[in-house]
């Protein structure tokens, strides 16, 4: 593609546009370089790279190229031996901080979100901590070589200022003198040629001595350095020479290890301006609200809402167009003004841009094409940039691209065969129309010739186009209508500007009859295709408020259902987990009354307390790994009919009970424990028919035991052993607690203490012991234990 052509387009103002988003100076010469591919692989790469710089944009904000700086003739002066000054070495030290800053900044993002080309692209940044390092400890941020650079530099420069300081003095005393005073123009010290002096009348010349190194523009004063501090001045000269010198030899010493890294430098300079120019592309499509386009080699391209990305985007009219399925070419009709030439600029500008690797102001899903070459023949003869196109221009153009194109181009005609009478200008337009459809090309071409839209109809793979005219307000719409073929609307307008209605009938009959029948057809088709519009949109609204009410639907049903499950679950866990508490509570029962009847020799039958502890069992609720009940296939469940009495499993519940009575043919009531309730027929499963057993059961065990009706207070023990004593005291604790004693007396008596030490090591481990004490006076003594029951 030819920079003609690129101008015609107006690509170059896109990249200056481009330009302004880098930001670095060696982005910005990237950016300046930029030209479109022909090859898919290299275009696809190009936007993949813009597309992970929008993703880094997006997610961690801009990219920070703070500091860097194109140093490469710096390195390269470096390399043949040249002295680098403070601020280049400066630059290059700040370079190597910016790159690795924006190398651990780039790894961050690639560590959250793939960006593989960004990743690979710093992966070429090499560091120098070391030369970064050095630099900046020898130059300050003012780019100042600092004094701690060398250990002489630091003697030198102590010692100019020690130097200065006692010039500074000795001035400072003569100026103060008041017989000095009145010689002196002003009681100033100032420098002239790097030395101190004073500024002198000039009657008092030879009072000083020493030398003038300077006089005012008037004559009347002079800038007289004073014999006395002659010799001081020398110092600090030397002093300053030596600095000089001191200070060459650091920077030729920074400047020569540059020079040892001066390749891995360039390489990172190179590096540098490719991820700036990545991010500038993303800047740019962040700025246009572009979007990322398909892209293909088989010349199909399908704009959905493309504007024109330097038409103010409050202004323009989006255009949707489609080329290379079912036609390959289309000509567009229609008045002036009316926006052909922007609808070419638009197709080709953003033909280029995403050849360029640049996103497109489009809707998403929008596909281009990857072309071979663009050729346009534009003569925009409402732009006063460009001069009237000709005839003979127009014929140039128009050669030169039929001598080049391939059926892989793009060719753009604007107002093809104008210029010319009329009837040869159609038939010539006709003949290149054809010349270029035929070879396979991809063309978009404007015209007025009446005579192309017949064409146009009449050829398989070409297809008619018009600018919206608004006949009512006399203005275009600048949208673009593809299939149907533009009007003159000629008498239409001269009608509304109030041109005689007689003229213009003289006129309508002066058209050819043929012509007549091919504007009222247009005509009806226009009008068609307005109704057909209007229809599509009420009906596009209608489905979109369809689809709003679906989603709103199905929202609320997903919500129901998790509100339903969770409700469910939650239910069954507090069933589960009240059952799990009745089972603790019931296998301690059990426990007691096992210890019971073996203790008292009882008579509790093993197999009941097995057979409670089953049917506790049975009343947990079956849960699964998620909080949900089992499922029954419908396969497993009895088709046997249900009656009064028969045992159920009531699957929304997953709990067995009896049917109490039937409600129809569609509910049951079920007992379901100590609750009744009513449930669907098709939720209850028949377990058995067999009688119905009661809601409650009470395991009654029999427990022999002696002892007196009437529950005492007190228990005396003494005359019995050990052993005995501990199984009367167990069961006289029993029946208190259960009377509801607060407070019993044991009497074990005095004696040897045996006895009561053994009663009261067994008080210690009770469970319905809560303390116990010897007896008080008038209570028994040590003879009596008092106990305390919880």
């Amino acid at each position: 593609m030819n920079d003609k052509i690129l101008n015609t387009l107006e690509y170059y103002k896109m990249i200056r546009s481009l330009t302004g988003f880098a930001a670095t100076s060696l982005g910005k010469k990237r950016t300046e370089e930029l030209r479109p591919s022909g090859d898919l692989a290299e275009v696809k790469s190009r936007l993949q790279a813009t597309d992970e710089a929008v993703k880094v944009e997006r997610l961690k904000g801009p990219a920070p190229f703070g500091g860097i700086r194109d140093v490469k003739a710096a390195v390269k002066r470096a390399m043949i031996g040249g002295m680098l000054n403070p601020a280049e070495l400066l630059d290059t030290a700040n370079t190597l901080s910016g790159g690795r800053r924006l190398q651990r900044f780039v790894k961050a993002v690639h560590e959250d979100e793939a960006i593989p080309l960004l990743s690979a692209a710093v992966d070429r940044l090499t560091e120098n901590r070391p030369l970064e390092e050095s630099i900046q400890s020898c130059i300050d941020e003012h780019a100042e070589v600092t004094d701690s650079a060398s250990p002489e530099l630091y003697r030198i420069r102590q010692e100019l200022r020690t130097g200065e300081a006692r010039v500074r003095e000795r001035l400072e005393q003569m100026i103060r003198t008041p017989s000095t005073q009145k010689m002196l123009q002003d009681p100033i010290i100032t420098i002239r040629n790097d030395r101190y002096v004073i500024p002198v009348k000039q009657e008092y010349r030879s009072h000083f001595g020493g030398m003038i190194h300077d006089q005012s523009a008037s004559g009347a004063t002079l800038f007289i350095e004073p014999e006395s501090i002659v010799q001081m001045n020398n110092r600090l000269t030397e002093l300053k020479l030596k600095e000089e010198r001191e200070i060459e030899k650091i920077l030729r010493m920074l400047t020569a290890q540059v020079a040892e890294f001066a390749e891995p430098l360039l390489d990172n300079l190179e590096a540098l301006a490719d991820i700036d120019f990545i991010f500038a592309k993303a800047g740019l499509a962040r700025e246009m609200k572009a979007t990322l386009p398909l892209m293909n080699d088989r010349g199909f391209f399908k704009l959905k809402k493309g504007r024109h990305p330097l038409i103010d985007r409050d202004t323009v009219v989006p255009l949707d167009v489609e080329l290379g399925n079912r036609y390959t070419s289309v000509i567009i009709t229609g008045p002036n003004t009316g926006g052909k030439t922007v609808t070419l600029k638009t197709i080709g500008l953003l033909s280029l841009m995403a050849m360029s690797g640049l996103f497109v102001p489009a809707e998403d899903s929008s596909q281009l094409c990857v072309f071979d070459a663009i050729y346009a023949d534009i003569g925009d003869e409402q732009s006063i940039e460009q001069n009237l196109s000709t005839f003979s221009s127009h014929m140039t153009n128009i050669i030169g691209i039929l001598r080049n194109m391939t059926p892989k181009s793009l060719v753009l005609l604007d107002e093809v065969g104008a210029g010319t009478d009329p009837a040869e200008g159609s038939a010539l337009a006709i003949a290149i129309l054809e010349h270029i459809h035929k070879l396979g090309c991809r063309m978009v071409a404007t015209t007025h010739y009446s005579e192309l839209k017949a064409y146009a109809y009449e050829r398989k793979g070409i297809i008619n186009a018009s600018m919206e005219f608004d006949v009512q307000t006399l203005s275009p719409t600048y949208r673009l209508l593809v299939g149907v073929p533009g009007r003159s609307n000629a008498f239409a307008i001269a009608e509304r500007l109030g041109l005689s209605r007689a003229i213009i009938e003289h006129a309508r009959h002066q058209v050819d009859e043929e012509d007549q029948r091919v504007e009222s057809m247009i005509a009806t088709l226009e009008e068609n295709r307005l109704t057909a519009e209007a229809e599509r949109k009420s009906a596009e609204q209608l489905h979109e408020e369809v689809a709003a009410l679906r989603k709103e639907l199905e929202q609320q049903r997903s919500r129901f259902e998790e509100q339903r499950a969770r409700l469910l679950a939650k239910a069954e866990q507090e069933a589960a987990e009240a059952v799990k508490k009745a089972r603790i509570e019931a296998d301690e029962i059990i426990a007691d009354l096992r210890r019971m009847a073996i203790e008292e020799r009882s008579s509790v039958k093993e197999h009941k307390l097995i057979e409670a502890k089953r049917r506790l069992d049975e009343a947990a609720p079956q849960l699964n790994d998620k909080g949900q009940r089992p499922s029954s296939t419908s396969a497993g469940r009895s088709t046997k009919p249900i009656g009064p009495g028969d045992q159920v499993l009531v699957h929304s519940f997953g709990q067995k009970g009896h049917v109490v009575e039937l409600n129809g043919d569609s509910e049951v009531t079920v007992q379901l424990g100590i609750m009744k309730m009513k449930v669907a027929r098709s939720d209850v499963e028949l377990v058995s028919t067999s009688a119905p057993k009661p809601a409650q059961q009470t395991v009654v065990t029999g427990v022999k035991r002696s002892r007196d009706d009437q529950v005492r207070t007190e228990l005396d023990l003494r005359g019995n052993n050990i052993e005995d004593s501990i199984i009367e005291v167990d069961r006289f604790l029993d029946e208190s607690f259960l009377a509801n004693f607060h407070q019993v007396y044991i009497i074990h008596g005095k004696g040897t203490g045996v006895l009561r030490t053994g009663i009261q090591d067994y008080l210690r481990k009770h469970r319905l012991v809560k303390s116990f004490r010897l007896g008080n006076y008038g209570e028994g003594g040590s003879g009596v234990t008092v106990v305390e029951l919880r």
